[in-house]
């Protein structure tokens, strides 16, 4: 969150950075031109190296070749791109070995050690792997001395969600992995926390005066706060069926949303005060129950012209699996400011649209003067959208010109596209340079990452104890029924 100087400028150390599961898509469409984008950006030191590690067998060529297809001119347009582009890939290099491979991971070391005997290398350990594999490749690169770092030189790792399925599993992988990595080595990366929209809440509540004195329950009747996405489980039905909308979205995502937007004024922009003050709302949330919650599993249907598969048709999908690719559920946050304001969320696949906002309902006016004229028009709105195309707005009631006196309800819009004219960076360039820099405002500390648990838990053992069967919606819809009658129970239209 802190404001960014060039690390160039800043310093001198060498860095070398490690990609494990680099020949995988997360890496090669997210953190490589992430990591091009600081480099373009001059945001990286003078002397850097990217070592990718997976068990592929490539040739630096060939690995370098898959990483280019991925590169854009979005900061270094005309003709010197390519010249940076090839700086760029120069510094990159593979190396091929398996992830419980004494072998392999010392010969990851040699060539992460490439700038002299006398120059210590900052290293960053970046984990694009499936979870399973964190213990594994933490304790193999613990025995190999690769996280091992000089007095003046340091060493971290960045882990992608999900960290664990549940509380005891979560607290089984921090408490191991904090045997090779402490807990301020360590950064648990929720990208939906770098994205510029998500990173202006904090800005847009407590810098503008304006929404200090209405933004309780006194002032806010709900909060809504919804990721939809237009497509299936797209060749990640392993991963997937193994997780769930609840624990792939709706524990962490959106979770972190709401701890942002319900969050009380941290002392200082200071990881410590930030993080202190997301775990006071998350532990301020009862556990959830199974009359709180509403799941789905998207069924055939046809959407922009086209057919698609339902969910136990897709490839690599058991016949018979309860996996929910909807989810929905009310929260309830058990303090001062919040007591009786519903929070609403809601996750899917296979929806009418792609599409990631919260929506801030406020009360009626209470004795409302122009009631005759007003009865359609909808109390205030703030909208703050992530995407497709963000934004924020805050919808209210005017005078439509006349002679008589009729109201409308009209938007105060903010788009990003045409208010600021700048490239907007992506979330994993905001976030990786987070990492370089050591802030860890916008990464989940541990007791978050318990309270975050602690609420889905009792719930996520339930449904699978039970057996629940979600219920089926058709792609390309807005959800399940269910879903809409949820709602409804705590006056909310969705």
């Amino acid at each position: 969150m802190a404001s960014h100087s060039s690390i160039a400028e800043a310093s001198n150390q060498p860095l070398s950075i490690a990609v494990f599961g680099a020949s995988g898509d997360l890496a090669l469409k997210k953190i490589y031109p992430a990591l091009f984008a600081l480099f373009c950006q001059q945001l990286l030191p003078a002397h850097f190296k990217i070592i990718g590690y997976a068990r592929t067998e490539l040739s630096h060529d060939a690995f370098r070749d898959r990483i280019m297809r991925h590169l854009t001119c979005r900061y270094v347009p005309g003709e010197k791109c390519e010249e940076r582009m090839q700086a760029f890939l120069a510094a990159c290099e593979y190396v091929s070995g398996g992830y419980d491979s004494i072998e392999g991971y010392r010969k990851l070391d040699a060539a992460m050690k490439c700038f002299g005997p006398d120059q210590a290398e900052n290293r960053l350990f970046y984990m694009s792997i499936p979870p399973f594999l964190f213990l594994d490749v933490a304790n193999t690169m613990h025995t190999a001395g690769l996280e091992s770092r000089p007095p003046n030189a340091w060493s971290r790792v960045v882990l992608e969600k999900p960290f664990g399925s549940d509380r005891a599993s979560s607290d089984f992988l921090t408490e191991n992995m904090a045997k090779v990595f402490t807990e301020d080595q360590t950064y648990r990366i929720d990208h939906y926390l770098g994205k510029e929209v998500i990173q202006n809440l904090m800005v847009l509540r407590f810098a503008n005066l304006i929404f200090d004195p209405i933004w309780n329950r006194s002032c806010i009747h709900h909060v809504c706060i919804s990721w939809g996405e237009d497509i299936g489980v797209e060749g990640r039905a392993g991963y997937f069926d193994q997780y769930g909308i609840l624990r792939d979205v709706m524990q962490n995502h959106l979770l972190q949303i709401m701890a942002l937007a319900a969050m009380e004024e941290p002392i200082r922009l200071d990881a410590k005060y930030i993080r202190d003050e997301k775990v006071k709302v998350l532990r301020g949330v009862p556990a959830l129950t199974l009359n709180d919650v509403v799941i789905g599993q998207y069924t055939a249907g046809e959407h922009n012209g086209a057919h698609h598969k339902g969910y136990l048709e897709e490839e690599g999908i058991p016949p018979h699996s309860i996996t929910p690719t909807y989810g929905a559920a009310v929260l309830k946050i058990h303090n001062r400011r919040w007591d009786g304001v519903p929070f609403l969320i809601r996750a899917g696949k296979g929806l009418r649209d792609r599409r990631t906002e919260i929506r801030i309902r406020f009360r009626e006016v209470p004795a409302n003067l122009f009631t005759p004229n007003s009865a359609d028009i909808a109390p205030n709105e703030l909208v703050i959208r992530v995407q497709p195309d963000a934004e924020i707005s805050f919808q209210i009631t005017t005078k439509v010109p006349g002679l008589n006196i009729a109201l409308a309800k009209n938007d105060l819009n903010l788009q990003y596209a045409s208010a600021f004219q700048t490239i907007i960076p992506d979330a994993y360039e905001c976030l990786l340079l987070d990492v370089l820099e050591g802030d860890r405002s916008l990464f989940i500390r541990a007791d978050e990452l318990e309270a975050a648990w602690d609420i889905f838990t009792p719930v996520l053992h339930d449904l699978e104890s039970c057996t629940i069967q979600p219920q089926g919606y058709p792609f390309g819809s807005t959800g399940p029924q269910a879903a809409q009658a949820l709602a409804a129970l705590h006056g909310v239209e969705w």
